[in-house]
């Protein structure tokens, strides 16, 4: 490991970025290095305008994914290579276009999820659904978060390590009960042999070969819904 990278490593450490995110960062800046096979304390200003028309022009990115590259060579630069530079002139943002989302009916969220085989898979995608959870949010749920009285779930270090409730739609009531009871008692997904949380890649890659979670009830097509 070379010092630079020891130290843009030890910087976000002691910022508290998530495990993620300093993933992402040390990827996007490897990249970097790699496209001009340098040190990126050899590059400059230039350079990162070079990249950015590449990713742009050449490697046609999306916005969002020239903007994880974009902070990250901000983050390299500004804190760990301490640059006194206009960042917004020196490494700009793209435009993201404003979209609007497609919001389906509840007879389609019902159907929707009426397709999903009956499981984890299904319970998982319904508390994401009904609570606006991301799926690393959900996936971590322990059977204390969620207050079925009140009918809300309490996410503890969300996104930005930030902690808060979301509530739940009245037609999630087969999340209640017994549904809360299956598997151990420390967390709500574990994984079939491990008995770890389900990882957010885990969750989105090998959900279909999932065993079926039992004591759980999922006929959520029967439920109400608002």
């Amino acid at each position: 490991m070379t010092p630079l990278r020891q130290r843009m490593i030890e910087d976000m450490q002691v910022r508290n970025l998530s495990a993620n995110t300093q993933a992402s960062y040390l990827q996007q800046v490897s990249l970097f290095a790699c496209h001009f096979d340098k040190s990126p304390h050899l590059l400059g200003s230039e350079d990162i305008r070079v990249y950015q028309l590449y990713l742009t022009n050449e490697k046609k990115l999306a916005t969002g994914s020239i903007h994880i590259a974009i902070a990250a060579l901000r983050f390299l630069y500004k804190v760990t290579l301490k640059k006194e530079w206009s960042f917004a002139e020196v490494i700009p943002l793209p435009r993201k276009p404003q979209k609007l989302p497609v919001v389906l009916s509840p007879e389609e969220v019902l159907h929707f999820l009426a397709c999903v085989e009956p499981g984890k898979h299904r319970v998982i995608l319904t508390i994401c659904y009904a609570a606006g959870l991301r799926i690393s949010e959900a996936v971590q749920l322990r059977p204390t978060a969620i207050d079925s009285r009140r009918m809300v779930i309490r996410v503890d270090l969300g996104k930005g390590s930030k902690c808060y409730v979301k509530h739940l739609r009245p037609w999630t009531n087969p999340l209640r009960g017994s549904s809360l009871r299956g598997g151990p008692k420390s967390q709500r997904f574990p994984k079939p042999s491990l008995r770890a949380p389900i990882t957010r890649a885990w969750s989105c890659c090998d959900l279909q070969h999932l065993p079926t979670l039992k004591g759980v009830r999922h006929d959520c097509t029967s439920a109400a819904h608002d």
